[in-house]
């Protein structure tokens, strides 16, 4: 992306926008287990959580950006989630919440190498829809 400023000097900024055709995934970072052992906590992943953290993963493998974001980025995320009986386009508004789907989401991304750290994001719109076509839809732009 090419932005003009008032000095009338051209500014390079990073962007990258891609659309995964999938069914999302439902669950989310906060079903994570813990057990107790040895008298101490040890949390974990349920096999619904890994199984989402990998699926989400290997769609995003393959948009990961030539060069990782090492400075404040904006994330702007469209969650699509199969329309059943709803209508194509119309915000879902039952569980799972946005912040549990995103924080998955960003943890995948950092692991995959789109940033050095999900720190970074600093700017965040995350919608979810009920739509005919389902998938994620991001965007990440350079602030």
């Amino acid at each position: 992306m090419i932005l003009a400023p008032a000095n009338g000097k051209e500014l390079i900024t990073m962007a990258t926008e891609f659309f995964m055709a999938m069914e999302p995934p439902a669950c989310t970072h906060q079903e994570k287990q813990v057990a107790v052992i040895k008298g101490k906590p040890v949390f974990y992943d349920p096999p619904e959580v890994k199984a989402a953290r990998m699926k989400l993963a290997g769609f995003l493998a393959g948009h990961k950006p030539k060069e990782r974001y090492e400075s404040g980025v904006r994330l702007i995320v469209k969650w699509c989630f199969p329309r059943g009986r709803h209508g194509d386009g119309e915000y879902r508004t039952t569980k799972p919440d946005t912040d549990n789907l995103q924080k998955l989401l960003k943890d995948c991304m950092t692991a995959c190498g789109f940033w050095k750290d999900d720190c970074l994001v600093a700017s965040e719109i995350v919608e979810k829809f009920w739509a005919e076509i389902p998938g994620i839809y991001i965007r990440i732009e350079e602030l």
